[in-house]
């Protein structure tokens, strides 16, 4: 695998998540009570997935960019982009499922720490 693609990759497929699950959410939100109303915990947790499949995506492309001209080694690239890949898939699906069932809240510490470890790599695993 070699990182750079993979990250490319992976945040423009999380660009195509963030226009499907707009696309979903533009189906609905023109209902005033849905998932509760406008202001409602759910429908702002609906909204943050949402948004964060173009954020972490971002996060994806930048990093991909980053690879070469920083000089990081290949087996550290290699696990900022699953890192990253975990991210971009456990944070949607966290706020999805917290916008279902409040508990889930608990679980924001996964798609946190994947990130913070794919950004960690690009800061601090130089060869």
């Amino acid at each position: 695998m070699d990182p750079l693609k993979f990250s490319l990759l992976t945040g423009w497929a999380g660009f195509l998540g963030g226009v499907i699950s707009g696309a979903i959410m533009g189906l609905l939100f023109h209902r005033e009570d849905w998932l509760g109303g406008y202001g409602s915990r759910e429908r702002r947790m609906v909204r943050l997935g949402h948004i964060s499949f173009f954020g972490i995506g971002l996060i994806n492309l930048f990093y991909a960019l980053s690879l070469e001209p920083l000089g990081v080694s290949p087996e550290a690239a290699r696990n900022g982009s699953i890192a990253l890949l975990v991210a971009l898939i456990a944070m949607p699906l966290n706020c999805f499922l917290c916008a279902w069932w409040k508990p889930f809240r608990h679980l924001f510490f996964i798609p946190v720490l994947s990130a913070a470890a794919g950004i960690s790599v690009i800061l601090f695993a130089r060869s």
